[in-house]
């Protein structure tokens, strides 16, 4: 065998390495680019209801503000790219369903044959419960928090709160609410690759709650009111998280199986 043969055969590991990082690399681009694609159909489609859209954004606030207070904007094209930034995150809800189905296409490798064919079933529930927390946060959380913000208005205090500022006020809440309610897809995630167990769960569910009061104190603005509308409902979804994992862990094998596999 020549040196030049040697060469080449030594070089075949890394060679291959580095092609499956370049496939890994290309798969991750090409699922990046549909998903882009999708929120900009999204947003074309939600940009022709942006007034609706905007309205029903702002009504929490606007049920709660003093008769003479008033939305107001401070720059001249700041309406002009809260409308736009209201569409596109319709969009992005609007086609969740279908970004969600992208992002568990690219951590379908990883899994086993069986686990593969439930990913239209959860990239729709992965959806449905980031709608649910945002819609959530819209319904529940916004009336509470609102109200207890404009509690400090008086004669001499008028509340006149900018487009922008509520805007970003408003999607940091939704967004909020859409990833913590995630929780038990997450949990399902790691519990079917053996990474957690409902008995480490509940192990560490003391610890687990002060953690969630401490996120919920940092993802919502500093009073108790809203804070405790995101920690009780995501003690209730570590709860559930703790059951999904009980139910679809990682079953260890049996003694007779393992004696089996060992002799």
């Amino acid at each position: 065998m020549s040196d030049g043969t040697m060469q080449q055969e030594q070089k075949q590991p890394g060679e291959l390495k580095e092609m499956a990082l370049m496939d890994h690399l290309s798969e991750l681009r090409g699922r990046l680019i549909r998903s882009v694609v999708a929120v900009g159909v999204g947003f074309l489609v939600c940009y022709a209801f942006r007034k609706d859209l905007f309205n029903i954004l702002m009504k929490p606030l606007l049920d709660v503000l003093p008769p003479e207070s008033h939305l107001i904007y401070t720059s001249l094209p700041e309406a002009f790219f809260i409308y736009a930034k209201v569409a596109f995150v319709a969009g992005f809800f609007l086609v969740s369903p279908y970004i969600f189905y992208q992002i568990w296409q690219f951590i379908a490798p990883g899994l086993h044959k069986e686990e593969r064919k439930h990913i239209i079933p959860i990239s729709f529930l992965s959806a449905l419960f980031f709608v649910s927390g945002a819609l959530f946060g819209y319904y529940v959380v916004f009336p509470f928090s609102f109200d207890f913000f404009m509690g400090y208005a008086d004669e001499m205090i008028k509340p006149m709160p900018s487009l922008r500022e509520y805007f970003n006020f408003s999607l940091k809440l939704l967004f909020a609410f859409g990833i913590i309610f995630e929780l038990p897809l997450f949990i399902f995630f790691l519990a079917r690759l053996g990474l957690v167990t409902a008995a480490t769960l509940r192990k560490v569910r003391k610890h687990a709650i002060l953690m969630i009061f401490v996120v919920a104190a940092i993802l919502t603005p500093p009073d108790g009111i809203t804070q405790i509308l995101m920690a009780v409902p995501l003690i209730i979804l570590y709860e559930i998280s703790i059951y999904v994992a009980q139910i679809f862990g990682k079953k260890k094998p049996s003694p007779e199986l393992e004696a089996q596999e060992t002799a």
